[in-house]
């Protein structure tokens, strides 16, 4: 009897002990649920962080050194150009000024006005005939100097001696110009070539070009 007794105390004692320790296992996996989701959250903030970052260094991206200019860039738009004006070499083309992308389309700057005198030395250097239309009949010699070139239209010749004009826009992006030009047939209208290019800012400013003379689109 005493046995028995003694039998039952163990085992009640014994299930005491056991009762806690399961009802411990759901609380545990409960907490450790808890902790990785946790830790997925907070990955995922990481990496969003991380990817925020990245655009953002990508739009302000400044090399420390490089060796770009924007002849560069002028070049490559003008290897595009030639590429699609191949048959019609025998081209008398009229370079004008680069203008901002707006409601007038007769705002041009420093790097409007760089872009056409570059774009002039390339498609000659390219062997198309380039015609540079602000040069006079006649030499102007005066005691600042003798001059040939003028702006003023009543210096300029009035015979049409140009066939096709060479003509772009300028549209300030984030992270830089995008340049979009163009070879227009006089006569039709017709876009005969095309290029388009982004000159980044930092190569703007590496060589003192002023360009921001439109606000951002």
């Amino acid at each position: 009897m005493k046995g028995f007794i003694l039998a039952s105390f163990t085992l009640a004692l014994s299930g005491c002990q056991l009762l806690p320790e399961q009802s411990a296992e759901p609380k545990n996996a409960q907490a450790s649920a808890n902790g990785q989701l946790d830790y997925v959250a907070m990955l995922q903030a990481v990496e969003q962080n991380d990817m925020q970052q990245d655009n953002a260094n990508h739009r302000l991206f400044v090399p420390y050194q490089h060796h770009k200019t924007v002849v560069n860039y002028v070049e490559q738009m003008a290897l595009e150009l030639v590429d699609t004006m191949q048959q019609e070499s025998e081209l008398g083309i009229a370079i004008t000024s680069f203008v901002d992308l707006d409601a007038s389309l007769k705002t041009s700057s420093q790097l409007g006005n760089q872009l056409s005198e570059t774009m002039l030395h390339q498609l000659q250097k390219f062997g198309f005939g380039v015609v540079d239309f602000k040069a006079m009949d006649v030499i102007s010699v005066t005691s600042r100097g003798d001059f040939v070139m003028s702006r003023d239209i009543e210096e300029l010749a009035e015979r049409r001696i140009a066939s096709h004009v060479l003509t772009g826009t300028l549209i300030y992006r984030p992270n830089g110009v995008e340049v979009n030009a163009r070879v227009i047939n006089l006569n039709s209208k017709l876009v005969i070539a095309s290029a388009q290019k982004v000159i980044p800012y930092f190569v703007l400013k590496n060589e003192s070009i002023q360009s921001a003379t439109a606000s951002v689109n």
